[in-house]
């Protein structure tokens, strides 16, 4: 853990690159400290139906849900949670500057009770990771 999942309106793809944004959460998630970089995951999903505001398509938004596994400090998680807030802020400014878009972040825990997990990722990172 964590999963980072982005939401965003399909009008995005016109104003940024949502690939490079999923890279730069990843390396924000790991730079936090607070999440192993074998359990990072950043995906996207497009919405093609939406209706934002007052209706009109010239709205646009990037929703991003950060899931963990519970147990980390508040502390941490507010600091975890304002860093990929701020390194999305900065990847998407140019695009900010030029159109109407909503940008949030949401983090919530994982009950780890209710939450079994198992994987190989870790057997194949290399020395450099």
């Amino acid at each position: 853990m964590p999963h980072l999942t982005i939401d965003y309106s399909a009008n995005m793809e016109d104003r940024t690159d949502i690939a490079g944004l999923c890279e730069a959460l990843r390396v924000a998630a790991i730079e936090t400290g607070v999440f192993p970089m074998p359990g990072v995951r950043v995906r996207a999903f497009r919405a093609d139906h939406v209706a934002i505001a007052d209706g009109r398509d010239i709205h646009g938004y990037i929703d991003i849900s950060i899931r963990l596994r519970g147990g980390r400090p508040d502390d941490a998680k507010t600091t975890a949670t304002q860093h990929v807030f701020d390194a999305a802020r900065r990847y998407l400014e140019p695009a900010l500057a030029r159109h109407s878009i909503a940008l949030s972040v949401e983090m919530r825990d994982i009950d780890p009770a209710l939450s079994p997990k198992t994987g190989t990722i870790r057997d194949h990172l290399t020395e450099t990771d």
